[in-house]
């Protein structure tokens, strides 16, 4: 195992919980190879997650994917990090791309998707979306999140809807009491 890794592996291993040790263990992970995809992408992951700097997070993201376009496991946390930041059209590139990536986890990027179009009130694609998520599921890890997306949708729906008039209601009742 070369140093990098045990170094790397330290900083996955304390992130979240110790910062001063994930942070410790990233500068001698970079200081053996600054051009890690791995370490780069726990960095910016810190800058976003714990820092909300996204602008440096998404220097730092870019760095990774400019040495590795294929380091997959930094895109569902870059597109994080793009859809917190509000940056929604270069998310929705980014969700795009990634999905035409082999050895991806698709399920995670059309989550990721999801959330682009609950986002943008745009509820009709997101199920358009849960429907190709479903279809994409090879397992069971993934069913209560679908569950709970579907109820949530389901609920930001129901608070679009129109309120019919109270008036109009009673009205309604008033004649149907008359009639009877």
């Amino acid at each position: 195992m070369k140093s990098i890794d045990k170094y790397l592996f330290q900083a996955m291993d304390s992130y979240p919980y110790s910062l001063e040790e994930t942070i410790e263990s990233l500068e001698y992970a970079l200081s053996y190879d600054n051009k890690n995809t791995m370490a780069l992408c726990l960095y910016a992951r810190l800058q976003a997650e714990q820092l909300f700097n996204y602008e440096e997070a998404k220097k730092y993201f870019q760095e990774a994917l400019g040495i590795n376009i294929y380091a997959i496991a930094v895109y569902p946390y870059y597109i994080q990090t793009l859809l917190s930041n509000e940056d929604l059209e270069e998310a929705i590139k980014l969700i795009d791309f990634a999905l035409t990536i082999k050895g991806i986890n698709k399920v995670e990027i059309l989550m990721k998707k999801i959330q682009f179009y609950e986002i943008k009130r745009e509820f009709k694609e997101v199920k358009k979306v849960l429907k190709e998520m479903k279809l994409s599921i090879l397992n069971n890890d993934y069913h209560y999140f679908l569950e709970e997306i579907e109820k949530r949708i389901k609920d930001k729906t129901e608070i679009l809807k129109p309120k019919k008039d109270k008036k109009a209601k009673e009205k309604k009742k008033t004649k149907k009491k008359k009639e009877a």
